[in-house]
C-alpha cells in the first residue's frame, strides 16, 4: 500500500487589513480588493469607484492610532463607511452613528433636493463588545442581530455619561415614526390618536385628555387670533389648497394623455408631462419657491427655470 503523505495547506502572511485600508488601497487598480470584501459582506456585486478623502481619512504621519476609518463611493453613488477600532472605546457606537450621519449630510448641498444615496456602515472592533459567541452582526433600527447565531443581539447603546463608562447605557440609534393623518379612521385606540385626530381635522374635541392638547386648544384657537394673524393663516390655507388643486388637475390631464397613448412609453411621457404642467402652473400661480416646486415635481431647478 502506498505511503500517503499528509499535505499541509500553505499560509501566506500579508499586511493587516487596517493598514492596507489606511495606506495602500488608494489606487484605482487596487479597488478590487475592497470591492471583493464588500461584495462578500453585502452578498451582492459591489464596485468601489473612489476613496473619498475627508479630514478623518487623512493618514496619520506616525501611524500610532488605535482606530482607522475610511469612506468609499460604491456602485456609482452609494457610500461605504469603515470604522476599525482596536482598543475598547465607550463612545464606539456614538462614533459609528456620527460617521453615518456625516456621510449622509455631506451628500446634500444647500438649496438642493435631498437626493440621498444609501450609506453602508462597516464596523470592525477587535474586542467582544458584549458578544458571547457571534462574530458577525447585522443591524438596522432595532440593534445588531447575529447573522450566524440569531439569538444574539447587541443594542445600539453606550454609557449616558461616557466619562463614567460603568454607568447606565442608553440606546443612541435614531427612532423613526411615520404618521399618515389622512389614513386615520378616527377610531381612538390610544391617547396619541387624539393628536392624530387634530392633525387630520385641525379640531380639538372637549373630551380629549392627551398631554399638551389643552394647551394646544388654548393657544391655537382660531377665534382668538388677531385679525392680522388670522388673515395670514387664511392666506396659507388658500395657497396650500391652490397647490393641491394644480397638482390634482395636472395629474388627471397627464393620466388621460398616457391612457390615450396606450403604451408604456406614452404613460411614462404622460407622467413626465404631468410634472412639467404642475411646475408651470405653480410658477404662474406664485406662492411657491423654485426649490419647493422642485421638491413637489422632482424636476431640477434648471429645468423649471426653462418652463
Amino acid at each position: 500500500m502506498a505511503n500517503l503523505k499528509s499535505s499541509k495547506t500553505e499560509e501566506r502572511t500579508i499586511v493587516s487589513f487596517d493598514y492596507a485600508v489606511k495606506y495602500l488601497l488608494r489606487d484605482k487598480a487596487d479597488f478590487g480588493i475592497l470591492s471583493g470584501f464588500l461584495s462578500e459582506l453585502l452578498k451582492c456585486e459591489v464596485v468601489v469607484d473612489a476613496i473619498l478623502e475627508s479630514e478623518s481619512n487623512k493618514a496619520d504621519p506616525d501611524g500610532k492610532t488605535n482606530r482607522v476609518d475610511l469612506k468609499a463611493r460604491i456602485n456609482g453613488g452609494d457610500i461605504a463607511v469603515f470604522e476599525i477600532q482596536f482598543i475598547r472605546a465607550v463612545d464606539f457606537f456614538g462614533r459609528v452613528l456620527y460617521g453615518v450621519s456625516k456621510a449622509i449630510t455631506e451628500q446634500v448641498s444647500s438649496g438642493k433636493l435631498y437626493d440621498v444615496k444609501k450609506v453602508y456602515s462597516v464596523n470592525i472592533a477587535y474586542y467582544d463588545l458584549g458578544a458571547e459567541r457571534e462574530y458577525l452582526f447585522f443591524g438596522k433600527f432595532d440593534g445588531f442581530r447575529g447573522v450566524n447565531f440569531k439569538d444574539e443581539v447587541l443594542s445600539f447603546a453606550q454609557a449616558r455619561d461616557i466619562s463614567s463608562p460603568a454607568g447606565p447605557k442608553v440606546d443612541i440609534h435614531p427612532e423613526y415614526y411615520l404618521i399618515l393623518p389622512e389614513m386615520f379612521d378616527e377610531h381612538l385606540r390610544g391617547r396619541f390618536d387624539e393628536w392624530i385626530y387634530i392633525l387630520k381635522n385641525s379640531a380639538v374635541r372637549s373630551d380629549f385628555t392627551a398631554s399638551g392638547i389643552k394647551e394646544a386648544a388654548a393657544k391655537l384657537d382660531l377665534m382668538k387670533m388677531s385679525p392680522a394673524d388670522r388673515k395670514a393663516y387664511e392666506n396659507y390655507l388658500e395657497n396650500r389648497a391652490s397647490v393641491d388643486s394644480v397638482m390634482h388637475t395636472a395629474r388627471m390631464e397627464g393620466r388621460e394623455e398616457g391612457i390615450a397613448e396606450g403604451r408604456a412609453e406614452g404613460r411614462a411621457e404622460g407622467e413626465a408631462q404631468t410634472q412639467r404642467k404642475i411646475a408651470k402652473k405653480l410658477k404662474i400661480k406664485g406662492g411657491a419657491s423654485m426649490l419647493e416646486i422642485a421638491e413637489i415635481t422632482g424636476l431640477s431647478e434648471e429645468e423649471i427655470g426653462k418652463l
